[in-house]
């Protein structure tokens, strides 16, 4: 398997930069259709062009690039003798969901998820709606660098030929829906929805209201390069304004692909991933439903979370940051509830990646059950105060070789002395470095935080 280090193209998450420049290019994206052809064609004992072709979904978010990226695509995928189906904008979830729906051999998404609109990227479905695991990326990567398949030209009705599904949205839809159970209705549920001006535009509202809620939308037109633009999940007082204007009972916050999500309470207070988590993972335990009550997070996430979950005879294991990491452990041990701080919740019973609407769907099936607002429900789980900083970086050096930053990091756990602790990673899918720190005296780790966070701008500060 490939290291990230060795990696030329992808990162934690697929393919992903600003798009029209290198890697996330018409010309590299053709290669990798053309790689991904020959890849998820060969399981099948398939040979290319000859009978029971091999067909690969392809779904993306409501960016203007994503025309340009999905035109090199298909014509590196037909090229190679597979067949693609087209479904346009949908969630990541939905594509993965596709993927399976339709037997495809893979899916690909095109999505930056919440980065700017001139963002794009390229990511990868197994058939069975998985994401890809390192030597598979390894594989298709080698293949757009080394020419091997070069000489692979299927010609006149061998080459492949593109379809586009038009029920694609209905059958997600349905998909989703299907998560919440049949008894239950969301009549005299007022809910408020931000879209991020997303892949969830149309889906979101629709499942919401065909479930009975009352839905007030905001940002749901999208224009190619309004997605993520001052809303979404990484906006969240936009949502919790929205809940206080409207009288809303919750409000339910997505990223520009829909594979995340933050809630807002009644209140117009933020809910984040660790509390989405808390809730649900009580409830599953008291239900017995909880996977040898077994909640998979990451080294993100809350230290209350692990004291939550103790309380009720719970345990938490902690993955690498990244949603794939988490998935990657959930499969490991068979665990069905996994998530971020960052509101990307797998629920596995339902889904095989993060789904935004589902995991919402989770949580206000909790709160009609119990009859509990979400303020109150979000009680569950303590909190110790955390300081995080992400900083834009010019370079990404190891982080050996930035001595004063480390000796600061060292200086701040000894003072924290078991009762917290320092994370410092840089972002696998944007030049940043991510600072954390956890203790119980919110001003003292906040003001450590600050300081080392002014010796890293010092360093290596874009």
């Amino acid at each position: 398997m490939s290291s990230p280090k060795s990696r030329k193209i992808f990162g934690t998450d697929g393919v992903r930069g600003v798009a029209n420049v290198e890697p996330v290019t018409a010309e590299t994206a053709l290669k990798l259709g053309r790689a991904a052809a020959h890849v998820f064609a060969q399981p099948n004992g398939r040979p290319h062009g000859f009978g029971g072709r091999p067909k690969i979904v392809i779904g993306k978010d409501t960016r203007i690039s994503g025309y340009m990226l999905e035109t090199a695509l298909v014509a590196g995928i037909t090229s190679l003798g597979v067949d693609v189906l087209l479904i346009g904008p949908l969630p990541t979830p939905g594509v993965a969901y596709i993927t399976r729906s339709l037997r495809a051999d893979a899916g690909i998404v095109l999505s930056a998820s919440h980065n700017p609109y001139e963002d794009n990227g390229i990511k990868f479905f197994r058939h069975d709606g998985y994401k890809l695991d390192d030597a598979i990326e390894a594989r298709i990567e080698n293949l757009v660098f080394s020419g091997e398949i070069e000489a692979i030209r299927p010609i006149a009705d061998h080459i492949g030929r593109a379809t586009r599904i038009d029920d694609a949205l209905g059958r997600y839809i349905e998909f989703a829906k299907s998560s919440f159970p049949r008894g239950l209705t969301l009549e005299g549920l007022h809910v408020a929805l931000d879209c991020a001006n997303g892949a969830s535009y149309k889906s979101s509202p629709c499942i919401l209201r065909e479930l009975g809620a009352l839905v007030h939308v905001i940002h749901n037109a999208p224009n190619g390069r309004n997605i993520n633009a001052n809303c979404g999940s990484t906006h969240p007082e936009e949502i919790a304004r929205t809940v206080k204007n409207v009288g809303a009972h919750v409000g339910i916050s997505h990223d520009g692909d829909a594979d995340r999500l933050m809630l807002c309470d009644e209140k117009g207070e933020v809910v984040d991933g660790d509390e989405i988590m808390a809730i649900a993972a009580l409830d599953m335990i008291k239900k017995g439903e909880l996977v040898e009550n077994t909640l998979v997070a990451t080294i993100m996430s809350n230290f209350g979370l692990d004291e939550t979950l103790a309380q009720a005879g719970g345990r938490v294991l902690r993955a690498q940051v990244g949603d794939r990491y988490v998935i990657e452990e959930m499969m490991r041990g068979n665990y069905n509830l996994g998530g971020e701080q960052s509101g990307h919740m797998i629920f596995r019973d339902f889904a095989s990646t993060g789904d935004g609407i589902v995991s919402a769907l989770q949580v206000l099936r909790i709160m009609v059950e119990t009859g509990k607002p979400l303020s109150e429900l979000k009680r569950c789980l303590s909190k110790y105060p955390q300081a995080q900083r992400n900083l834009k970086v010019r370079q990404k050096r190891p982080l050996e070789q930035l001595p004063d930053v480390l000796k600061m990091v060292k200086d701040t756990e000894a003072e924290l002395d078991g009762a917290g602790r320092v994370l410092l990673r840089y972002s696998g899918t944007e030049p940043k470095i991510r600072l954390l720190i956890e203790g119980r005296d919110a001003g003292k780790i906040n003001a450590r935080a600050d300081l080392i966070a002014e010796a890293i701008v010092r360093e290596i500060g874009a």
